[in-house]
């Protein structure tokens, strides 16, 4: 093999793919066909999750220092939900994809992993054993497993002649990254009687400091080919046609035609190749959506990837990543079919739409509403389909922080293994088997005893009957047999 692991893509999917395998001693190859990393920002938020995730690596920090990222409250359809401002120990924050990108390049680059540019893959066949890839210009590289995340228009996926069915881009809206005169740093979306409309996000300050902004606007008349070129006129009469002269443009960073397109892979496993972010699912960009859940893909598939090239995984291992992921996906999907829908984003003005928008605005208000809303964009809410899931409500969900004394319980994830929270030391003889991928902790803590996977999740806690057995079936499911 010329490696295990080759990621194809080097976008967010792509990057914390490659750091988890190399987290985890998973030797891995990154290859992007661009000759440098895309300066646009396809998405502009970090959701709760995905922040969680960044702080159990040792990320957050790093991504924080990078500038001010304010925090808010999650919308959903552009209605601002208040009440999901601080409900999470990491609320959403402002954080455009560049500055993800770069924050991930630099952690791979400090640990020895490059990506590898220019190179854009042609040709793709595999066998019982491995994956041959070949770029352009003739170079191949042969590999255990090989990932596509290379986005939207993959061309793995086209190479595996992979279903991707769904809905193709019926209209389409402009999303810019602007600076703006006379609009504060709240998020808005506005709606004009006509059906046009203007959303506005702050996307932090840039490099002199000044404020940034995520502008996308739509409405009748304004669905023009995805080719077609932005102008700096295009936008100021978008903005006026529902703001009037109160906010005007002051300086345009890049623009893009967007659609409004919603597919999903059949499969996120094809033999040894699996689809992971955008090459997985592609749908209106809403709430940075797109860029959480191919960060999650990543952080799922990778530990039991490393498992499978360290010959540690049982044999259903790697299809719980479709079996887990695929949900996902398709409930991002709905929700952001619904919250199109519920923008009126073709700017149709119909007056039944309008009203079961002003009624969904209604419920907005109570805080269950808030609360399940927020469940859905966050992912915090995500809750995996687990053995004995029946039994605890925590499996299956991204394991509670604990305080440990001299550490916090998510620092020890920071390995790259298992954690078994064990506060008697009741579990240490049923443990000490997979002592070489689960670490034991939280002695002479009153936390309750959980086994918590490599990614965060939750996979078994204590409290009934014959616990050092339902462990060890837990140890084995996840872990593999001890050897």
């Amino acid at each position: 093999m010329d490696v295990d692991v080759l990621v194809v893509g080097a976008g967010p999917t792509g990057m914390a793919l490659a750091g988890e395998l190399r987290l985890a001693g998973a030797p891995v190859l990154l290859v992007d066909k661009l000759a440098r990393r895309s300066a646009l920002s396809k998405a502009g938020g970090v959701q709760s999750r995905v922040l969680e995730v960044f702080d159990q690596r040792g990320l957050l920090e790093p991504l924080l220092a990078t500038g001010d990222h304010p925090t808010g409250a999650a919308h959903f359809a552009g209605i601002t939900l208040p009440l999901t401002r601080s409900r999470h120990r990491h609320p959403w924050r402002s954080i455009p994809q560049v500055v993800v990108e770069k924050v991930l390049e630099r952690h791979l680059a400090e640990h020895d992993v490059h990506v590898q540019r220019e190179h854009e893959l042609t040709a793709l066949t595999q066998d019982a054993e491995s994956v041959t890839a070949t770029f352009a210009g003739g170079a191949t590289v042969r590999c255990r497993y090989l990932v596509a995340a290379d986005g939207a228009h993959s061309a793995v996926r086209s190479l595996l002649n992979a279903d991707f069915p769904g809905r193709p881009g019926t209209h389409t809206v402009v999303a810019a990254d602007v600076r703006l005169e006379g609009h504060d740093t709240t998020s808005t979306h506005t709606r004009g009687e006509d059906g046009n409309w203007v959303s506005v996000f702050p996307l932090g300050v840039d490099e002199r400091g000044r404020p940034l902004h995520r502008l996308s606007f739509g409405g009748p008349g304004r669905s023009l080919p995805r080719e077609h070129p932005i102008t700096e006129d295009e936008i100021r009469d978008g903005l006026r046609a529902v703001l009037g002269d109160r906010v005007r443009l002051l300086d345009l960073r890049y623009a893009r035609r967007i659609t409004n397109a919603a597919r999903q892979a059949a499969n996120y496993r094809h033999g040894r190749v699996f689809l992971a972010g955008d090459a997985a699912h592609v749908h209106l960009p809403i709430g940075a959506q797109g860029m959480n859940t191919g960060i999650g893909d990543a952080v799922n598939l990778g530990w039991k990837l490393a498992a499978a090239v360290h010959g540690r995984a049982p044999d259903h291992l790697l299809d719980t990543y479709h079996a887990e992921r695929h949900p996902v996906g398709a409930a991002v999907l709905r929700n952001v079919q619904a919250q199109s829908l519920l923008m009126d984003q073709q700017g149709a003005a119909d007056p039944d739409l309008i009203a079961a928008r002003d009624l969904f605005a209604d419920l907005t208000r109570l805080p269950e509403v808030q609360h399940h809303l927020d469940d859905v964009l966050s992912g915090m809410g995500i809750r995996y389909p687990m053995p004995n899931a029946d039994t605890d409500p925590l499996i299956g969900l991204p394991a509670p922080d604990h305080d440990l004394g001299p550490v916090r319980s998510h620092e020890l994830l920071r390995s790259g293994r298992g954690v078994l929270l064990d506060p008697t030391d009741r579990f240490a003889d049923v443990a000490a088997p997979w002592k070489d991928r689960v670490d034991r902790a939280g002695e002479g803590t009153t936390v309750k005893p959980v086994l918590i996977r490599p990614d965060g999740y939750t996979c078994w806690t204590a409290g009934r009957d014959d616990e050092a057995h339902t462990l060890e079936a837990a140890c084995r499911h996840w872990f593999g047999d001890p050897r």
